[in-house]
């Protein structure tokens, strides 16, 4: 079952396949003021959250100042990790796909680094 969820995710994700919104509505839009509370709380940049369920899947991503969902989602994803999206994403799909298999939503903030 994960390996199927990674395929479903490797589409959605790195080769712009669509996305539910209907999942977004039923797995993730009751949870946005708790993973936003997560994000000032941690001090992070933005979050991002997925979910699949029999083969669809849904995105958010959130930052201080704005929501994003699914293509949209993806799109911001895109900018922020700018050269490196499909790297990150090659390197996360596995252990995303282990945990959504297992039932768990798919939670990932992130902190933006200066060097």
């Amino acid at each position: 079952m994960s390996k199927q969820i990674e395929i479903n995710l490797h589409k959605a994700l790195l080769l712009e396949g669509a996305m539910e919104h209907g999942l977004y509505e039923f797995e993730l839009m009751e949870h946005l003021d708790y993973w936003k509370k997560g994000l000032i709380k941690d001090k992070e940049d933005f979050v991002f959250v997925l979910t699949e369920n029999n083969g669809d899947i849904a995105m958010v991503l959130i930052t201080h100042e704005e929501l994003f969902i699914n293509e949209k989602a993806r799109q911001q994803l895109r900018l922020h990790w700018k050269g490196a999206y499909e790297k990150n994403f090659e390197l996360m799909l596995p252990s995303m796909a282990k945990g959504l298999s297992d039932g768990i939503l798919s939670v990932t903030g992130v902190k933006f680094t200066t060097e």
